[in-house]
């Protein structure tokens, strides 16, 4: 299992679901969630790269 594919996803995820949360309540630290899903894509990026090997 590729850690870094899963990371990735798991970060994608989770940035997305804290945006779609944060554009119907205001939270503390909600601007992170934009910030989860750039990693979560460069992971994503990573991990994909590796497979390919």
């Amino acid at each position: 299992m590729n850690t870094t594919l899963v990371a990735g996803v798991a970060f994608t995820a989770a940035g997305l679901v804290g945006y779609l949360v944060g554009l119907a309540t205001q939270y503390p630290g909600r601007a992170f969630s934009v910030t989860s899903v750039m990693v979560g894509i460069t992971l994503l990026a990573i991990g994909r790269e590796g497979d390919s090997a």
